[in-house]
């Protein structure tokens, strides 16, 4: 972004998102070429200690309560590295914390985004499915109540960064017959989940470390303080 548009506070930001895209070493993007490194854990423990990782975030949780244009500036910097590297940078930080600062409860808000947004552990989205490709409403993954619990069974695909998740952000129909929009829940499924499994496939051309893993999903059954916001349907 042009330095005329930007305020001071921007600029300081931006300097210290370019400072950390220095540090990232030379090493780590080569090993993630070449498939050494499966999941960078220094590069996000690092961003946690530079307090970079959910910048839009409230302060009380770790953010730093910024908005979109700031985020921008810094995602614009940190995605000179490695395109792979922001899209780490941002999924866990940005897309699952949002969704569990917004929509979830204050136990999974201190037992994922606080630790998150220190580096301390990670989470992927599960979005894509074989059949469909991001095709959101169309998600066949499915949600079934037994008792206070839910039994989810499905399968997705093209999770970044699923090697080395704490936490997925998993959506499954609970409503089959309803509109589009009321037809999903989300649910925060942990990887120690019985049932819980994600396997790597191949790399994706062009993009350093971006690999293929299907996250499936065999039956698992979650507790009800796991769901972000309520039932649907």
């Amino acid at each position: 972004m042009f330095d005329f548009i930007m305020t001071e506070e921007q600029k300081k930001l931006r300097d210290e998102a370019r400072e950390f895209t220095k540090w990232v070493p030379k090493e780590m993007i080569m090993d993630m070429d070449a498939e050494k490194i499966q999941f960078p854990h220094e590069y996000l423990k690092e961003a946690g200690k530079r307090n970079l990782l959910g910048l839009r975030l409230p302060k009380k949780y770790g953010g730093r309560e910024l908005g979109w244009v700031d985020n921008g500036i810094a995602a614009e910097e940190i995605g000179v590295a490695s395109y792979s590297l922001a899209c780490l940078w941002g999924v866990g930080a940005d897309l699952v914390c949002d969704a569990i600062v917004n929509f979830g409860s204050e136990e999974l808000k201190q037992e994922i985004v606080v630790p998150l947004l220190k580096g301390e552990l990670y989470a992927a989205e599960g979005l894509t499915e074989p059949r469909g490709g991001s095709d959101f409403f169309g998600a066949t993954t499915k949600a079934v109540k037994d008792g206070d619990q839910w039994v989810i069974d499905g399968q997705k695909r093209f999770i970044v960064g699923a090697e080395g998740a704490d936490w997925f952000l998993v959506y499954a129909v609970t409503n089959p017959s309803a509109k589009d929009h009321e037809r999903l829940t989300a649910f925060m499924v942990p990887r120690s989940a019985k049932g819980l499994e994600t396997e790597y496939i191949y790399g994706l051309m062009g993009v350093l470390w971006k690999t293929f893993h299907i996250l499936q999903i065999l039956f698992i059954k979650e507790k009800k303080w796991n769901i972000l916001k309520n039932i649907l349907g």
